[in-house]
């Protein structure tokens, strides 16, 4: 089931959406979008009898964090690679605010604070319900869906600093769909999982996440070792190798076999 948040230039509405995904992630032209009565993480899947033509509506990141996004650092041991860092022995978790979290086709701000920005195109878990020190093996109990991710990235900042929060933080910085995909398995490569970003159509990032090296329920086990996890909460699981610089008037497309296309553009801050 794909879950969306739109308006169509009213009070945002979550919906289902219909159809089937092309070769390139994009809906079929005759997909629509059903209404819910609510947030499903709280009211559960309601359907109304109210439809739109996907075409029609505006598209909304589609979950809002409530308390917080967590980062995976260096999950891909060719971009820990890439970046001159060791593989990590244990997950490198940080955290974006939620105040980052924009949603597709929102603009990608440059902050004048950096010159060299960086896009990473990450797959994107979200969590259904509270929990703490979840075992691995029940690690999809609470998850409920998946969504694509861009953890966008101040690269001299994070140098600078020696620590994540500036360079990560920014409004903006962590664009968020197209839609909650609650039926994939992320690790079924059968279905070639793939992570690709392009960047204004070139493919510059081709990954998957059968070389995560820590995989999703260790990953919902850690981090909920940690911190309680709050419905909504949402953990990106880091990103392959390719990353790099992005500029003002730049498209970014990070597409994830089985979810579909998240694109933004940058705009001047």
């Amino acid at each position: 089931m794909r879950i969306a948040r739109f308006t169509t230039g009213e009070d945002p509405l979550y919906g289902v959406v219909t159809g089937e995904l092309d070769e390139f992630g994009q809906p079929d032209p005759e997909s629509v979008i059903v209404a819910l009565a609510g947030d499903p993480l709280y009211v559960g899947v309601k359907l109304l009898d109210q439809e739109h033509k996907l075409e029609d509506v505006r598209l909304l990141a589609p979950v809002l964090p409530r308390s917080k996004v967590v980062g995976i650092g260096r999950n891909y041991a060719a971009h820990a690679a890439e970046m001159g860092n060791d593989v990590p022995t244990e997950p490198l978790m940080f955290l974006k605010p939620n105040t980052s979290v924009i949603g597709p086709g929102d603009p990608i701000f440059y902050p004048p604070q950096t010159q060299n920005l960086h896009y990473e195109g990450e797959l994107a878990v979200v969590i259904g319900r509270i929990c703490r020190d979840v075992p691995p093996e029940q690690a999809t109990d609470v998850i409920h869906g998946y969504t694509i991710g861009n953890d966008v990235t101040a690269r001299d900042l994070q140098k600078l600093d020696g620590q994540f929060t500036r360079a990560k933080g920014f409004d903006s910085f962590c664009p968020l769909g197209p839609w909650i995909e609650t039926d994939l398995d992320p690790h079924d490569f059968s279905e070639g999982r793939s992570v690709q970003t392009h960047l204004n159509g070139d493919l510059v990032q081709n990954g998957s996440t059968e070389d995560l090296i820590f995989d999703i329920p260790t990953l919902v086990a850690y981090v909920s070792s940690v911190m309680t996890l709050l419905p909504g909460d949402v953990i990106l699981t880091g990103t392959p190798e390719g990353v790099g610089p992005m500029n003002v008037g730049d498209e970014v497309e990070v597409s994830i076999a089985g979810l579909g296309t998240l694109t933004n553009k940058v705009a001047l801050r």
